[in-house]
């Protein structure tokens, strides 16, 4: 049985795209399904995607009860959730029941550029103004500190000089769009678990200097889409 899956977003949903593109192209051995996605905005695109795709769609009010968000995950019976560009935080109760069913993607190689604060622009200028030469896409589990859970993969994306918070960016989100849809599969299939001593099995590690995991069944293809993406 494939695993009902919860998209939060709070901007346009590229990454719910990406997501939803590679489940689409996994056909029959994909490990999830998407079948809710909750916004903090009314106005956010990744409503409007699930709107299209007739998957069910919900913006929580700002003054929300901290219990709303775990009565919509309730009520769609949702086994993974999802976060994908979305600034609110998660009460922690919830982050609790969903410990190592709860992704994040994040632009940048984590524990460096992350915490409280350090989402969308101000990551890649933080990174810029840091003089990194190196930042990349990470994703992680959840749990109650921001940034902080267990890595489940990595993958560098090089700083040039004369680089903008906008050109890295878009650099670093076409990576994203490559690696985060796998990951969430492979975990949605449990092909990648957190065990009860938070580490992360099922992963091996590969790709340029044994940077990023990836998984055995595409990691060369893995590795050309995203020498793909940053050639763009």
């Amino acid at each position: 049985m494939r695993s009902r899956i919860a998209v939060l977003a709070s901007g346009s949903g590229s990454n719910l795209q990406a997501l939803l593109e590679h489940l689409d192209e996994r056909g029959e051995q994909r490990g999830g399904d998407v079948v809710l996605v909750v916004s903090n905005r009314r106005d956010a695109g990744a409503l409007a995607r699930a709107r299209d795709r007739n998957i069910a769609s919900v913006a929580l009010a700002a003054n929300a009860d901290e219990n709303a968000l775990d009565a919509l995950l309730r009520e769609q019976d949702v086994d993974l959730v999802v976060l994908a560009g979305y600034l609110t935080l998660v009460p922690p109760a919830l982050v609790r029941r969903f410990r190592g069913a709860m992704l994040n993607v994040h632009p940048a190689l984590l524990p460096a550029f992350g915490g409280p604060g350090m989402y969308g622009r101000r990551v890649h200028e933080a990174v810029l103004q840091g003089g990194a030469r190196v930042s990349g896409v990470t994703v992680h589990f959840v749990d109650e500190v921001y940034d902080h859970g267990a890595i489940i993969a990595q993958w560098p994306v090089p700083v040039f000089e004369e680089d903008s918070a906008d050109t890295l960016a878009a650099r670093v989100l076409r990576v994203e769009h490559v690696l985060f849809p796998r990951v969430v599969d492979a975990v949605a299939a449990d092909a990648i678990v957190l065990d009860d001593d938070s580490r992360v099995r099922g992963a091996f590690l590969t790709g340029p200097q044994g940077w990023a995991f990836s998984l055995p069944r595409d990691a060369t293809r893995l590795t050309a889409d995203i020498e793909s993406a940053l050639a763009r």
